[in-house]
């Protein structure tokens, strides 16, 4: 096996994990999943209460998403 097999295969497995349905286990249902613009609400920053600790939801210059306490 070359080394250009070896990571074409990884990349494989990389498309197959990020394509297949995230379950918290075999018995529950799949994981909610919400758009960030309806999360964000047309604001470029929002601010969550988590157990009495703020922490600040971000999107970048970049288009990116940065959670910071």
């Amino acid at each position: 096996m070359t080394t250009f097999n070896g990571i074409h295969q990884h990349a494989d497995l990389a498309i197959t994990a990020a394509t297949t349905p995230v379950a918290t286990n075999q018995a529950t249902k799949e994981v909610p999943r919400i758009k960030s613009g309806d999360l964000m609400q047309q604001k470029r920053e929002l601010e969550i209460d988590h157990a009495g600790r703020i922490y600040r939801l971000r999107i970048t210059q970049l288009n990116k998403l940065i959670l910071t306490a």
